[in-house]
């Protein structure tokens, strides 16, 4: 497969997130989310001989251009970063997790993330596998299609998006490009916050679970206590609330000590994480790259056994 460089992409918190998830150059490292390799390649070079690091992508232009770095310090595989779980228990020295869509899959009209561009309704990270927006949107009833623009893209006025979709298969038949589903949203969606696209949030919500990206998310977490080794970090990188909501009470969750009511002088229960704090993009970050505006990073280190016991 040939890598099309017209689309670019800004690696958001670089230093940042590598700064924060390598504590020796000589560990074993995950890129969970690979897109183009910009966490990856600078990885790669902070690392000594005997480190390694695995990196994970779904999209299938992602792993091509992976595939072009030749250090036999790093590999690629071919799927969603749920796929952590099956790595051994405590084998991994930190995990990255880059999560939303890298400017090339927003710019590339074929792949149908954006309603700036028109192009085939797709949305999926891997395109290999599982339908496509506009074959969910083609039998999809108006209840599924208003629960997930409501609870994915915290859309209010989901119920009349999904009616409007309704409404449109049947006199003329399914949404079939991004451009019909924007104009489509766009007459149903009379307000809107000021420099917003009104179709913003039903893309979202539709991206988002075509692609079960909050489920992932939860799953890929749970899986990184089970690799993390003892202060093993973990960095994540979300871009929109539900993200960042699930990661944050994920980290919250792990390293907060619970003891058991029933049994007041009881120990408490052992907590496996310890939360580093938080990190938004620079100011001067934000002006050269204003996609990285909503990023927020999140860090977590793994505690060892005997501080979690």
């Amino acid at each position: 497969m040939t890598v099309d460089n017209t689309w670019q992409h800004t690696t958001v918190l670089l230093n940042e997130a590598v700064e924060s998830l390598l504590t020796k150059t000589d560990g074993h490292y995950i890129d969970a989310t690979f897109g183009r390799g910009g966490h990856s390649r600078l990885i790669l070079s902070r690392l000594g001989p005997q480190g390694r690091l695995l990196a994970f992508d779904k999209d299938l232009d992602a792993v091509a251009e992976a595939r072009r770095i030749t250090d036999p310090r790093f590999s690629i595989r071919h799927e969603a970063f749920a796929g952590l779980g099956q790595l051994p228990a405590a084998s991994v020295t930190g995990v990255l997790l880059d999560l939303g869509i890298s400017s090339p899959q927003i710019d590339n009209p074929a792949r149908g993330f954006s309603f700036r561009f028109d192009g085939p309704l797709d949305m999926r990270m891997d395109t290999t596998r599982g339908q496509s927006v506009a074959q969910w949107l083609a039998v999809a009833d108006i209840q599924q299609m208003a629960e997930v623009i409501r609870d994915y893209g915290e859309e209010r006025f989901a119920f009349q998006i999904a009616k409007a979709i309704a409404a449109r298969r049947q006199e003329r038949g399914p949404v079939s490009t991004t451009a019909e589903l924007a104009e489509l949203v766009a007459g149903t969606v009379k307000t809107r916050e000021p420099g917003q696209n009104p179709a913003t949030r039903t893309f979202q919500a539709l991206r988002i679970f075509i692609n079960a990206e909050l489920e992932e998310l939860q799953q890929a977490l749970e899986a990184s206590l089970h690799v993390l080794q003892p202060q093993g970090r973990l960095v994540v990188i979300s871009f929109h609330s539900l993200e960042d909501r699930i990661v944050k009470q994920f980290i919250a969750r792990h390293s907060r000590e619970v003891f058991d009511r029933r049994a007041p002088f009881a120990k408490a229960q052992p907590m496996p994480l310890k939360a580093l704090g938080r990190v938004r993009p620079s100011s001067a970050e934000i002006a050269a790259n204003p996609r990285a505006r909503s990023a927020i990073m999140r860090i977590a280190e793994r505690l060892p056994e005997e501080l979690a016991a």
